[in-house]
């Protein structure tokens, strides 16, 4: 087991508060061992991958459908050992049947026409008795977290799902109610062993702030080098110590308002994330 000390010192320079948890409950669910096969399914910017390879041995695979992205992730992590990056589909992974010992869903249902579907290929490759991490956006998201799409929710029926303000919606299919993910994670053949939902206190549109914002111009490559490689998700050694740096206030002041946030909020609270850990049956043919 990865102990929480050195997860903290890998997410030390985080801004989402949510994120902070979604990596503390995929190494405590799937408990990554050197002989383990772990497929992290999107990959996105290889960030997860990335962690994985710095507390194991253990062989990595990241598999992203959009082109650009994946070019990201080889960019960060491409060059670590024991790793492998695949352009691939979800509803079409490029996998023998019962390959992987863990997989990674984190942040990809939501985007998915056909979430079922997109489940049940992650199960195909998945070992019987192997265990799955699924993340997802919560319907009961907090006020402060995104408050314009929960405004024109509330107000209107409506929201944002594209472009600088979509917040909590950005490019999504559907936001999930803890009921609608374990109906499907049970529709998809997985026994649940574990549920959980975090991040309910949040600093003020800080969904816009992190992605409307700060990625872009973290991507962009305008910060001065003191403010970029402290939000740097990609590098644990790399830190600045200045007091003046404002990157370093706003971590300050976003980790205020999450002092009171749990990792298993109760049932029905508002909140960022609704987890699941779910294991393939050992006696899968």
């Amino acid at each position: 087991m990865v102990d929480l000390e050195t997860i903290d010192f890998m997410v030390r320079n985080e801004a989402d508060m949510a994120f902070k948890r979604r990596v503390r409950t995929i190494f405590e669910w799937l408990d990554p061992q050197d002989d383990h096969l772990i497929l992290d399914m999107p990959c996105g910017r290889g960030f997860y991958l990335n962690m994985l390879r710095y507390v194991s041995d253990c062989k990595l695979v990241g598999a992203d459908l959009d082109e650009e992205v994946i070019a990201k992730a080889r960019r960060n992590v491409g060059h670590l050992p024991r790793l492998m990056l695949n352009h691939a589909s979800i509803y079409a992974l490029p996998y023998p049947d019962n390959t992987f010992d863990a997989v990674i869903a984190s942040e990809i249902l939501e985007h998915l026409d056909d979430d079922l579907a997109g489940l049940r290929e992650l199960y195909r490759v998945l070992k019987p008795g192997g265990v799955i991490a699924v993340t997802v956006p919560n319907a009961n998201y907090p006020f402060w977290w995104d408050p314009i799409n929960k405004t024109l929710e509330t107000l209107f029926n409506t929201h944002i799902q594209r472009g600088l303000f979509a917040g909590i919606w950005a490019n999504h299919v559907r936001l999930y109610t803890a009921d609608e993910l374990r109906e499907v994670v049970l529709q998809a053949g997985f026994a649940i062993e574990a549920e959980r939902a975090f991040t309910h206190h949040a600093f003020p549109f800080i969904h816009n702030i992190v992605y409307g914002f700060g990625k872009p111009l973290l991507e962009s490559g305008v910060l001065p080098q003191s403010m970029a490689q402290v939000a740097d998700r990609t590098q644990f050694a790399q830190d600045s110590q200045s007091w003046l740096n404002p990157v370093k206030w706003g971590l300050r002041l976003f980790n205020w308002f999450d002092r009171k946030n749990v990792m298993d909020e109760p049932s029905g609270r508002s909140t960022v994330n609704l987890c699941i850990k779910g294991r393939k049956p050992e006696n899968v043919a």
